[in-house]
């Protein structure tokens, strides 16, 4: 039995003032865009499968919300996990999972698209998919169903999600979130089967449609090889590069409730030259490319009219390397003085210049100041590639007491390649080394945070064929930090071990994990991100059902001749490339930012197609700038 909006609705009006937090399920924010559903193609519905609080300030639904509204031809509405309180209400009086704007069924559009920013997600867009009652597996949906797609970074590897994703778009999303509008208006009017739309979708660059390869194995459980079952359906998709970043969305989202971020959030530059092996981000989203700083500029003040905001995030992966970071910053701190605005600028490099940036932007003061050493011996250092000495640390943090903070939040990483106890305790040290330095400054007012993770060797990366430290191993580091790091000033956070396995799971898995992720949501696994919903008996249960070996995609070395169960997806980085930075890490062997050498990471060939599209940008990878590239 179809169920109506208006029904839906009225429902909604029974229930909501039953559960926590209302306002997550109501709609009606300032900024929202509601469109005639008629008098439109496609109905595109955003999902993200977290609750609402986490889900509005996600900076890809608002640049997708933004683009696709402004087509005449297409609305776009967003959606979100209800709460577990809110679940149970709506499965007890039959309210499918719907978007906010018009509180249609999700299954009512045509398409569904999911955003997988990390892998803990996969459980909870399957329980998206039951509650709307769309079918979890892309096998068993019909031309009647919406097209189920879904990107983000936890999407680089697939194969987990396979059987219940229709197409991935790989890559950057701007573009080809319209050619698949697009491809499906065109098969829509065709009226062609829903496969004939599959094989479309699949001709699109940077979409990967996996019903459409087949996956055998070895004997001993790992990929033989990876087929494409249609003659045009590339043996290997390669990630969409977007060669000019377009504007950034202005018209944010002002939320019924208070969410993780109620600020603007600019994207200053994409990719990063740094070159840190552990670092997902830092490979997939080469090259570097720049928005101009009046661009940003008025961005950051048609935001601020349009939302009324009082905090400002400019987002990259390394603010410091901005080309112009000194003019933006004079830019932006004078907006701030005369708005009184908070700016808040991440993911600074461990200098001085970083403790003068951040000394210009008048407001945040309030705050502490956060560095990310990630190790603390030079050995780890030289290992992971990122050449950052402990006089550099000490220096900087010397500079941020000196300049009024108070509270200086480091984040180290345990759990890389090769790492002793001895580059453990190193942590602990170089801890107290700076909270004795803002002691010595400032006093007793002086405050130390160590953010401690757990590494987990991500595809596409130098690390990706490393095996991960073991529970006993991580609890016997965290253990030590937790002895170490006690005292007046000091305050430590560490990732739950359990957590950090069931990540290994979910992003080096294959396409057999499909049937573990399956049957630990039928275990009652959602919410997995969440520490109080903690479900690992449910997946342990799944793992046993299926007959695999967590430990297979967790403990185990892989040898640099296996085909990796994301090999047929392409970053545009080589893995010849790769594997020149997984040896050099054996070595200890650094490499500079590639800003001032170019070692041929692979971005050229893909890249330079672009180039020659949009002729008069300044590209940023000196790969593409300079002839000279040593070859890996």
């Amino acid at each position: 039995m179809t169920i109506t909006a208006q029904d839906i609705q009225q429902r909604l009006e029974r229930v909501l003032p039953t559960v926590q937090k209302p306002g997550r399920y109501v709609g009606g924010e300032m900024n929202q865009r509601i469109k005639d559903w008629d008098s439109v193609q496609t109905r595109v519905a955003l999902a993200f499968p977290d609750i609402y609080d986490i889900g509005v300030p996600n900076l890809g639904l608002a640049i997708f919300y933004e683009s696709l509204n402004d087509r005449p031809d297409t609305l776009a509405e967003r959606a979100y996990l209800p709460w577990l309180d809110m679940e149970e209400a709506m499965r007890r009086n039959g309210i499918p999972a719907y978007a906010l704007e018009s509180k249609r069924s999700l299954a009512d559009f045509d398409i569904l698209a999911i955003t997988l920013p990390y892998e803990t997600l996969y459980t909870n867009s399957l329980n998206l998919l039951d509650l709307a009652g769309i079918p979890l597996e892309s096998a068993d949906r019909d031309e009647n169903h919406p097209l189920v797609i879904a990107g983000g970074h936890a999407t680089y590897n697939p194969e987990p999600m396979a059987r219940f994703i229709d197409a991935f778009a790989i890559g950057e999303g701007e573009e080809v979130i319209h050619e698949i509008v697009d491809a499906h208006q065109t098969w829509k009017r065709s009226g062609a089967s829903r496969q004939a739309l599959l094989e479309s979708l699949a001709s699109i660059p940077g979409v990967y449609v996996p019903s459409l390869y087949e996956v055998s194995y070895h004997p001993d459980g790992t990929v033989e090889r990876v087929t494409p079952l249609h003659p045009r359906v590339p043996a290997k998709v390669t990630k969409r590069i977007v060669p000019v970043l377009p504007p950034p969305p202005t018209r944010f989202i002002v939320p019924n409730i208070d969410v993780v971020h109620n600020r603007v959030s600019v994207e200053i530059m994409r990719g990063c030259t740094r070159g840190c092996r552990f670092c997902h981000a830092g490979m997939v989203n080469r090259p570097v490319r720049e928005r101009p700083v009046e661009q940003i500029v008025s961005a950051i003040r048609t935001a601020l009219q349009h939302t009324g905001y009082e905090e400002v995030a400019l987002l990259s992966l390394s603010s410091s390397d901005y080309t112009k970071i000194v003019d933006l910053v004079d830019a932006v701190s004078r907006e701030a003085s005369e708005n009184h605005l908070v700016v808040s600028l991440p993911s600074l490099r461990i200098e001085s210049f970083s403790v003068d940036l951040m000394d210009k932007l008048k407001g945040v003061r309030q705050g502490g100041f956060t560095l990310a050493p990630e190790a603390a011996t030079d050995r780890m250092r030289a290992t992971i590639n990122k050449p950052i000495a402990a006089e550099q640390l000490l220096e900087t943090a010397r500079a941020i007491y000196q300049r009024g903070y108070q509270t200086i939040k480091l984040y180290f990483m345990i759990g890389h390649p090769s790492e002793t106890l001895e580059d453990v305790q190193a942590i602990a040290d170089l801890c107290k080394a700076v909270l004795a330095e803002g002691r010595r400054i400032i006093g007793k007012r002086a405050n130390l945070h160590a953010g401690v993770s757990t590494f987990v060797p991500k595809p596409h990366t130098p690390f990706q064929w490393v095996p991960c430290d073991t529970v006993e191993q991580i609890e016997e580091k965290q253990s030590l930090l937790r002895r170490e790091l006690r005292g007046p000033g000091l305050k430590l956070n560490w990732t739950d071990p359990k957590e950090t396995m069931l990540e290994a799971w979910l992003s080096r898995g294959d396409r057999r994990m499909g049937e573990v992720i399956l049957r630990a949501f039928r275990h009652g696994a959602k919410f997995d991100a969440w520490q109080d919903q903690n479900h690992m008996d449910a997946w342990y249960a799944a793992f046993e059902e299926t007959g695999l070996d967590p430990a297979f995609y967790t403990h185990r070395h892989r040898s640099l001749d296996e085909v990796l169960p994301w090999d047929h997806i392409s970053t545009a980085v080589r893995k010849s490339y790769l594997v020149q930075e997984y040896r050099n890490s054996l070595t200890q062997t650094l490499r500079p930012d590639c800003r001032e050498q170019c070692f041929a990471c692979g971005i050229l060939p893909t890249f330079a197609d672009m180039r020659r599209a949009y002729p008069g940008e300044r590209w940023k990878c000196p790969e593409v700038r300079s002839p000279r590239a040593v070859r890996a």
